[in-house]
């Protein structure tokens, strides 16, 4: 039986991988730490702060609303906790119409070469 190569999810990121992630400061993640209580780091001996895929999930649907919507941190969190299924689904069709025109943009760079 050949072996398969599984993709390994890590179990927790630190406050600058997650920065990285989405191209911010950590103190902005730390900000938003602070203002939506659906994130919450666990936090090891040293104090450092990791974050588990659950929260790096949660960091997509709050910079969806801030950072591409345009929403104020009030009205962010007011849409997490009346609507977050309706949210969640957004920002998935969202993200699968971005991935959609990644690869129609890819087919015509391929075409016009």
């Amino acid at each position: 039986m050949p072996y398969k190569e599984q993709k390994v999810e890590r179990l927790f990121y630190s406050i600058g991988e997650v920065a990285d992630m989405f191209k911010v400061n950590t103190s902005l993640i730390r900000f938003w730490e602070k203002e939506f209580d659906i994130i919450k780091p666990q936090k090891n001996k040293k104090g450092n702060r990791l974050f588990t895929p659950k929260d790096v999930e949660n960091f997509h649907l709050i910079y969806h609303l801030v950072k591409e919507k345009g929403m104020t941190l009030k009205g962010a969190q007011k849409k997490l906790k009346e609507n977050r299924e309706d949210t969640i689904n957004n920002f998935e069709v969202v993200s699968k119409l971005k991935d959609i025109r990644e690869l129609l943009v890819s087919v015509l760079d391929n075409l016009e070469d």
